[in-house]
């Protein structure tokens, strides 16, 4: 495959990322919308390209403007998931699918994992000529998603209340950019942003009745069933959705990456 580092260009930071395309003919482009705090070299951004690439697809990562937890660039200037919005993600994801429409490839494949997954379905649902979309354990979504903790205890686990009412606080005193302590992942957070979290986020379920096309969720035998509900997206959505649960696998897929690769190949193989 060829590898090219691409900067997307948006209205404040531009997003970089990596386009990469097979030697032969492209089928389609395939755009992957990275994990929360996740960058475009982690995870299934990293280890998808080889083999889709090889059965001819393009496949586009990039970095959203919340990448990573906190992160500088060309200056000292704090950046990253700590100061995300949910409004700030979906637009980056319109600013890459307009990049990839301008190198021909207007209706790509739509991908996401985990906070990228439940993006991926506002989305595909805001994008109805989308051909197929493969959710890599996407979060439930919605205002359970953060209140209730499950077995994983993510988030702000036991302090939920308390962490709202000081993020509150330093909104009203015209600090929403400062800094909060979570006690549980992903550890560090703004103000402005743990409140838009645990208001905005979308709600995975209930956008799944406008999704009609083929649709493949993935989820670890290892996560937690309520946090990444990929049965009750299947029971919900609108169009045809295959469900694979994979045997001994994380949230990452540590260990069991060619599976899960050679699995989305297959099933695209199939639509």
């Amino acid at each position: 495959m060829h590898t090219e580092l691409i900067t997307i260009p948006t209205d404040t930071l531009s997003l970089e990322g990596v386009f990469y395309t097979p030697d032969g003919p492209i089928k389609n482009a395939i755009i992957y919308f990275h994990g929360n705090t996740m960058n475009f070299y982690t995870g299934g951004a990293r280890f998808l390209p080889a083999t889709l690439t090889k059965s001819g697809y393009a496949f586009l990562a990039f970095n959203r403007r919340g990448h990573d937890v906190l992160s500088t660039r060309n200056s000292r200037i704090a950046e990253g998931g700590a100061f995300q919005t949910v409004r700030e993600s979906l637009s980056d994801h319109e600013y890459a699918a307009k990049w990839l429409a301008a190198k021909g490839f207007e209706n790509p494949i739509v991908m996401g994992h985990s906070y990228g997954g439940m993006l991926a379905t506002q989305f595909v649902a805001d994008h109805p000529q989308t051909p197929a979309l493969v959710l890599l354990s996407a979060g439930k979504g919605g205002p359970d998603q953060d209140q209730v903790p499950g077995s994983e205890k993510l988030f702000a686990m036991d302090q939920g209340p308390a962490l709202k009412q000081r993020a509150q606080e330093l909104v009203a005193m015209g600090k929403p950019k400062d800094l909060m302590m979570m006690p549980g992942w992903w550890y560090v957070i703004s103000a402005e942003s743990y409140l838009d979290r645990i208001k905005n986020v979308p709600d995975t379920i209930a956008l799944a009745s406008k999704i009609h096309c083929p649709v493949l969720a993935i989820r670890g035998d290892l996560e937690d069933v309520h946090r990444y509900p990929a049965e009750d997206f299947a029971k919900a959505c609108a169009g045809h959705c295959d469900v694979e649960i994979i045997k001994d696998c994380d949230h990452f897929y540590n260990q069991q990456e060619d599976v899960v690769a050679n699995l989305i190949n297959q099933w695209l193989q199939n639509q």
